[in-house]
């Protein structure tokens, strides 16, 4: 129980942990709408985040492919460094308003979690989280997921308005 704590501890620490990193920022400029496929931890937290908005008297949001290609580029970058953070996250902002003409965005991240329903459940047992997740704003949303070389999965949700 006690080494069960030190992790939860340890992960809502990486959650809340910012840093620059250049790396992210040189591939910033060369992102592309290419994300047409989702895999299936990914096709569930669209399905599931959608699902709570409904039960909860939200909209459902649409799902952007340019958004998705823009959290990849994040989940990359965190699985790489083995970081957790919102690293560069106002250039991540810049892209989807001139790429989409987003008027809002918000970003949750996650690491970690091994299945669709543990990762959103974290999100709404935080109170940041769950703020972003359920901002009655937001119209459009992407996620990815990049798993590192040790098989951990890194998240990247962002919402936007349009």
């Amino acid at each position: 129980m006690k080494t069960l704590n030190i992790k939860i501890l340890i992960i809502a620490i990486a959650f809340f942990t910012s840093c620059s990193n250049e790396d992210e920022v040189s591939n910033f400029e060369s992102i592309k709408v290419s994300k047409t496929t989702y895999n299936k931890i990914e096709s569930e937290i669209l399905l599931l985040v959608n699902n709570h908005r409904v039960n909860n008297g939200l909209k459902k949001l649409n799902r952007l492919d340019i958004v998705s290609s823009v959290a990849l580029t994040h989940s990359k970058h965190m699985a790489e460094t083995k970081i957790v953070s919102h690293d560069n996250f106002p250039m991540r902002v810049e892209k989807l308003k001139k790429g989409v003409k987003a008027k809002r965005v918000g970003e949750n991240i996650a690491f970690g979690f091994k299945s669709a329903k543990a990762t959103l459940n974290a999100w709404l047992n935080s109170h940041e989280h769950k703020e972003v997740l359920e901002n009655p704003g937001y119209t459009h949303f992407g996620v990815s997921s990049e798993m590192d070389d040790e098989g951990k999965y890194y998240f990247t949700q962002i919402f936007i308005k349009k």
